[in-house]
């Protein structure tokens, strides 16, 4: 456990700040090509991070590599304190930690209620499919639609609840809201703002800025497979022309 002071996390009024993900010197490669070079970055218990960048600046690859889907890696990551670099992904999974894709992974032949049922508990504390509801109306609504017959949101829902039953409590999303209708975002802002509350550590890589902005409490900005700068979330304005630099096309 290591604990950090409030200046250095934004000011967050915490009595303690326990590490639960650690990245030191993290580099990971795609056969011959370089991907990572050296990411260090500690996440602390119920703080949302996230990482900002443009296409190919490395932010999806340091979410593989903390869950061992790259196939070599070196340096080191901790999480919940134990050395994760040589463990297989679903060891990985049993620490806690949760993976939303991009593509989502929807059994497209079972319905909603079947895809909430299908994933193992990993570890204590995963939400009861009652709970899932509560948190995610919509997914009570489709609850035997197929996978096939659902929006983009409706699936994106699904994907996260799926998640949140195994048990993990750190939840490495990525673009959870590429393509979806604005009232879907907001939904999906307000379930992140109570897993928050609720002591849950979330890693996010977004493209949407205005969504990510209220949400996290650190910006970290990848550029070229390297962590490149952080804002705090009270330092928005003043490094404005930081996102401009390293976000703008």
């Amino acid at each position: 456990m290591a604990v950090m002071d409030n200046h250095e996390l934004g000011g967050q009024h915490l009595s303690e700040h326990i590490e639960e993900l650690r990245l030191t010197d993290v580099h990971a490669y795609y056969g011959e090509s370089h991907a990572l070079h050296g990411i260090d970055m500690t996440v602390y218990r119920g703080e949302l991070v996230t990482l900002l960048g443009r296409n190919g600046s490395g932010r999806t690859t340091t979410l593989r590599a903390i869950m061992g889907l790259i196939g070599h890696r070196t340096g080191s990551i901790h999480i919940k304190g134990e050395e994760v670099i040589g463990m297989a992904p679903h060891k990985i999974a049993h620490l806690g930690v949760g993976y939303c894709p991009e593509e989502r992974g929807i059994f497209a032949s079972l319905s909603v209620e079947e895809n909430l049922m299908l994933p193992p508990q990993v570890c204590a504390g995963g939400m009861s499919v009652a709970e899932i509801y509560e948190m995610f109306p919509n997914l009570a609504e489709r609850r035997k639609s197929q996978g096939t017959l659902l929006s983009g949101g409706e699936q994106q829902m699904l994907a996260m609840a799926r998640i949140l039953r195994t048990g993990a409590n750190i939840l490495l999303l990525d673009e959870i809201t590429e393509g979806l209708a604005p009232v879907i975002v907001d939904t999906l802002g307000e379930v992140l703002i109570t897993l928050k509350q609720r002591g849950y550590t979330v890693v996010l890589v977004e493209q949407n800025f205005r969504f990510a902005a209220p949400l996290a409490d650190r910006h970290l900005i990848m550029d070229h497979g390297h962590i490149a700068t952080t804002v705090l979330k009270d330092e928005l304005e003043e490094k404005a022309h930081v996102f401009e630099e390293y976000l703008s096309v």
